[in-house]
């Protein structure tokens, strides 16, 4: 009978006969350097994605999440465990939530706002909130869209709204590693929660905001608890608080941007350090590691390439373009 592991084999195979196709970093510098929007457009069809050089922002953003929604499908379908494929979908689900909510709130459609990368269609998430069925949701969703609603109706305050979404979304990935019993996994929901702590935490500190606020915005599930935050709520403090963590460069220009410096920067060495952590599963031949890491690369590789394109349409130059780039996986 195969062991955890070997039940990954065909996927994992499956991905690392996909990985050479992947955007690298010196195809986004062929792309940076191209003559034109359309020859840098056409560069990404090398990727397997649809030809994007007669395209507009608003259709590059379809294309972008079409090729996106691709590829979960496809994994899902070869994954022996499809809820390996959710650790990704769920944050879709949450944004839509976010959606729904925000629009009730001022009576509005904003349905040009969802995604269809979620584990719920974006109608039946619409239609269940409309016809009060939010236990019907997934995970801990519902629960959470029904008190975001209540808060939002009793402050007027999205911002928490989205945090309560924000904590639910980040349990869900929390009970799914625990349910995989993935270490790899466990370890990439702990960097991703340290990651949104800090930029939390450097945002709070930015706008001269209060501690309730911060203890609002932060949530658990990291490896720096959020009590270790708020009793190092100076730029500095954070700084000595994540030195010794793949988040020492992000807490280093956090701390600068918490008096006043550019916030590019820091949001770029975030990133940097979870695509640091997705990377070791390149020493992995197979198992979950792969995949997991697979996913987190297309996502950044979908970002990248969003950078790259909508910044050529809009005449940015390649050098400033390059300064927003993250690290790469392939």
């Amino acid at each position: 009978m195969a062991n955890k592991k070997e039940v990954y084999l065909y996927i994992s195979s499956f991905i690392r006969a996909r990985e050479p196709r992947m955007l690298s970093r010196d195809k986004a510098e062929r792309m940076l350097e191209a003559p034109s929007f359309e020859e840098s457009a056409k560069i990404l069809t090398d990727c397997g994605y649809e030809d994007m050089s007669q395209m507009r922002a608003k259709d590059i953003d379809k294309a972008l999440a079409k090729h996106r929604d691709k590829v979960f499908s496809e994994l899902a379908s070869l994954a022996p465990n499809k809820s390996i494929v959710d650790i990704f979908r769920i944050k879709y689900d949450y944004h839509n939530a976010k959606v729904v909510i925000k629009a009730e709130a001022v009576n509005s459609d904003e349905s040009g706002l969802f995604s269809g990368s979620g584990r719920v269609k974006p109608e039946e998430l619409l239609a269940a909130c409309n016809e009060d069925r939010c236990k019907d949701l997934p995970g801990r969703m519902g629960a959470a869209v029904e008190e975001a609603r209540q808060t939002l109706a009793r402050t007027g305050n999205p911002q928490l709204a989205d945090f309560i979404l924000d904590r639910a979304y980040f349990a869900e990935l929390q009970d799914l590693a625990e349910q995989m019993d993935s270490k790899y996994l466990k370890g990439y929901v702990a960097v991703l929660v340290d990651s949104s702590n800090l930029r939390s935490a450097v945002r709070t500190l930015r706008m001269g905001k209060d501690a309730d606020f911060m203890a609002s915005a932060l949530v658990p599930g990291g490896n720096v608890s959020c009590a270790s935050i708020m009793t190092s709520a100076s730029g500095e403090g954070l700084a000595a608080l994540f030195a010794n963590t793949g988040l020492k460069e992000a807490a280093a220009l956090g701390a600068a941007a918490t008096e006043g410096g550019t916030l590019t920067a820091f949001e770029r060495a975030c990133d940097n350090a979870v695509m640091a952590y997705v990377c070791d599963a390149k020493l992995k031949a197979y198992g979950e590691e792969p995949v997991i890491a697979y996913m987190a690369a297309v996502e950044s590789e979908i970002t990248t390439a969003r950078i790259i394109l909508t910044g050529r349409l809009a005449g940015i130059a390649a050098d400033v373009l390059r300064e927003r780039l993250r690290d790469m996986y392939a």
